[in-house]
């Protein structure tokens, strides 16, 4: 189930981080997000598995025991607690009762794999825990959990190793039985530790024991504690409880230790009343032949009312996956056990309908050499009652059947209308996740157009005022001869040319982070210093523009098939900008200096990079090779001393161009 592959994420998100979680899903080529009641492949786990082994780098059996470790905290979380605390009262029944646990969420979760779990004590107080499973290679998970349910419910450390492991031939297949030795260590509570060690104020420097009678008391005291734990891996009792949970008050004061039953000297309850009042039971010899059956059984499966018939006839174990023989049957004896009715020894009027599964546990009752089945009809709904035409009054009033088919009805009602909103929930999130991605293109298309501030001031729907800039470095350029390359082309060649050449010059705004204006026709406007103040605006454009020199050259020309030419003018000032109109709008800059650098380029020479004075003067100190050109007559400004930038002394071309 989705629960599984979700508490795998949470524990890599937790323990190594989002990213480390994005790696490992995006190499084991699954989803980012897992539906808990929707069925997944077994591969996608193992996968998920493998791939972590390999990132961080850890072998396979210490991934699953952390795994094992954390699904146990996950299921503390998804409220499993109380479910699982009251399992049993030491650590052995908790185990033995884990079948009981797993059959009863099968009615929910009915696509859950079979596993079983056999715990055997030993003389020296340790424990053989088999676990059976049809799953092969997840087995290191159980140490996690048990290890961890032991410490949060019994305050017991506790250590497990595989002592053998096999492969067992069942009726359904191959079937891995993996072999543990469970060995414990006592862990003690604060307040035992502080009885162990007084504390030293308290004590006359003539009372202080020595540091070997502390010693000795402690470890005195640890084997006091292991006694008290009892011979056994099983019974652990508090210590100060021990007493009183073991002691009864019975009559006059007498105090007895422990419970003893007391059975009649004959069974008060006749044969008739007997299989009335537990219509569905079996009672079976060694051989499998039926000695006795309830009146529901009877009805349902009319060939047991022929006494010394075979069991094996007429039922299918299903759970635990054994052997239907009398041996297999004592190994499992404190499982529950699932028998399906056979379909072609049913009355006709059955061999239509599902067949019936009975769910019970075998008490093997040694002076008649008999097994008890004693069992009550496995249905998880009043849809599967009503498919095997059988009703309520079918049940023993006392038989709990009855309010678990109309309980996990309404469970499984709930669970629907969680899956359907869990399902919604994943639409949503996809949904917005696409909405966050179609976010950051409009984004990126609209901070393309206009400075990011501006452009967040807008979306905000504030008014942007227009900001001064004192000084700052603006470049205009333009082809040579663009108006007689237009004239003998076709308007296809001339928007390629422009493409070509703009991708290109794009590219080295962002190389050199200066602003691109606009572009009209083939006039291309780039300002350094604006819309962000910054002291090296002029070196930035002037770098720019020996990039754009150079990039020129890879830009035929469609006429002539040579390289075009460009001219490029620069020219250092205080503008005004702001952004203008509704529709469309731009960020536009304004001032004489706007005018000045568009006659820098006007009066420019092919591919040569024209400064004006002040320009120049603040590339004068950096570095930057130019040459005078001298005064010139400039249209609307009369003359001016200007300059032309020939290139960087200290920079590469591959520096310019951004290049590797």
């Amino acid at each position: 189930y989705g629960f599984i592959n979700t508490c795998l994420k949470s524990l890599v998100v937790e323990k190594y981080g989002e990213e480390t979680w994005e790696k490992l899903r995006l190499q084991a080529g699954v989803q980012d997000s897992f539906l808990t009641f929707e069925v997944y492949k077994d591969e996608i786990t193992m996968q998920l598995v493998d791939k972590a082994c390999k990132i961080l780098g850890v072998p396979a059996d210490m991934v699953l025991r952390e795994f094992g470790e954390y699904f146990f905290e996950f299921c503390k979380r998804s409220g499993y607690d109380h479910m699982l605390r009251t399992l049993g009262g030491n650590l052995y029944e908790f185990i033995e009762n884990l079948d009981a646990l797993h059959s009863y969420l099968s009615l929910s979760y009915q696509a859950s794999p079979s596993r079983n779990y056999q715990a055997e004590k030993n003389e020296d107080g340790s424990m053989h825990l088999h676990y059976y499973s049809d799953r092969r290679g997840l087995c290191h998970i159980v140490p996690g959990i048990i290890s961890a349910a032991a410490l949060e419910f019994f305050n017991i450390e506790i250590s497990m190793e595989i002592v053998n492991q096999t492969e067992e031939e069942e009726r359904t297949g191959k079937k891995e039985h993996i072999v543990f030795l469970v060995t414990q260590n006592p862990v003690f509570s604060y307040k035992e530790r502080n009885k162990c060690s007084s504390s030293p104020q308290s004590l006359t420097d003539s009372e202080k024991p020595t540091e070997n009678q502390l010693n000795k008391e402690d470890l005195e005291k640890a084997r006091n504690a292991i006694k008290d734990r009892g011979n056994s891996i099983c019974p652990i009792k508090k210590s100060h409880w021990k007493t009183i949970r073991g002691i009864i008050t019975l009559g006059k004061g007498k105090l007895l230790r422990g419970f003893d039953p007391v059975y009649p000297k004959s069974l008060w309850i006749d044969t008739k009343t007997f299989c009335n009042g537990l219509p569905f039971h079996m009672v079976f010899d060694k051989e499998l032949r039926v000695k006795q059956a309830g009146v529901s059984i009877q009805k349902i499966v009319p060939g047991l009312q022929t006494m010394g018939i075979s069991l094996d006839q007429y039922f299918s174990i299903v759970h635990p996956e054994v052997p239907f023989t009398i041996s297999s049957i004592q190994k499992f004896i404190n499982s529950q056990f699932v028998f399906r009715t056979r379909r072609e020894m049913m009355p006709e009027s059955w061999k239509q309908r599902p067949m019936l599964e009975l769910r019970g546990q075998m008490l093997w009752m040694e002076s008649l050499q008999c097994m008890l089945y004693l069992c009550s009809p496995l249905l998880r709904s009043l849809h599967e009652l009503e498919e095997r035409q059988m009703h309520i009054a079918d049940i023993a009033p006392h038989d709990v059947t009855r309010d678990l088919i109309l309980l996990n009805q309404q469970r499984l009602a709930e669970m629907e209308l969680s899956n359907q909103l869990e399902r919604k929930k994943e639409e949503l999130r996809i949904l917005s996740k696409h909405l966050e991605e179609e976010k950051k293109k409009t984004e990126a298309l609209l901070y393309a157009m206009l400075p990011q501030h501006v452009a967040n001031q807008l979306k905000e729907g504030k008014r942007v005022e227009a900001g001064e800039f004192k000084e700052c470095t603006i470049l205009f350029s333009d082809v040579v001869t663009f108006t007689n390359i237009c004239a003998q082309c076709e308007p296809i060649q001339i928007v390629l040319m422009l493409n070509s050449m703009y991708l290109r010059f794009d590219r080295l705004t962002t190389v050199h982070d200066v602003y691109k204006v606009e572009t009209i026709g083939d006039a291309y406007m780039v300002v350094g210093g604006v819309p962000v103040p910054v002291p090296t605006h002029a070196e930035r454009v002037a770098n720019f523009a020996l990039g754009m020199i150079i990039a020129a050259k890879g830009v035929q020309n469609p006429v002539s098939g040579h390289p075009i030419q460009i001219r490029v003018g620069i020219h250092t000032g205080p503008v005004l900008a702001g952004v203008v109109g509704e529709k469309m709008p731009r960020y536009c800059l304004f001032g004489d200096t706007v005018n000045i650098a568009s006659r820098m380029e006007s009066h420019g020479v092919p591919s040569k990079i024209h400064l004006s004075s002040s320009a120049y003067q603040c590339l004068k100190y950096k570095n930057f090779e130019m040459t005078e050109r001298g005064e010139i007559e400039v249209k609307g400004k009369g003359k001016m001393h200007t300059y032309f930038l020939i290139r960087n002394k200290t920079a590469t071309e591959n520096e310019i161009m951004g290049r590797p």
